[in-house]
């Protein structure tokens, strides 16, 4: 245990205007070929703001960042401290045209390093049998 990995940041998310877009960097534009295909996509990006060694080493929060939640362990959340701070969004992709993507939104902040792409494939990505979670998750 403890392997390092590469990873190579692929592009930005840029929300100014209200409008939100990821641009891709040149070298990766042949990568887009037949995204415009896709209605969505899966968007991995890294929690940049929360990478600190400090910031690594929380393993249990209060989900939402409210106390009257249950103290729970990070891999049980979505919260954006974490040992890596990878995340993933479904975006709704409204136009691609060059090396940008026009998106509906995502949660993340402006100049957010976006790390991969996937197109989102309903049968692949898509559990809805017996599926199980916890109360706090629901919104109050």
């Amino acid at each position: 245990m403890g392997n390092k990995f590469e990873i190579y940041q692929i592009g930005t998310v840029e929300k100014q205007g209200g409008e939100t877009i990821i641009k891709i960097c040149k070298k990766y534009k042949e990568a887009l070929l037949g995204l415009d295909g896709f209605s969505h996509m899966i968007v991995c990006y890294w929690f940049h703001k929360n990478d600190t060694p400090e910031q690594r080493r929380i393993l249990q929060v209060y989900p939402k960042g409210h106390r009257y939640n249950p103290l729970t362990g990070v891999f049980a959340t979505c919260s954006p401290v974490r040992p890596n701070l990878l995340a993933i969004s479904i975006c709704k992709i409204l136009s691609i045209e060059d090396t940008t993507i026009r998106i509906d939104d995502i949660d993340a902040l402006d100049q957010t390093p976006v790390i991969d792409i996937k197109p989102y494939v309903p049968h692949m990505h898509s559990k809805t049998d017996h599926i199980k979670v916890p109360e706090w998750i629901m919104p109050k």
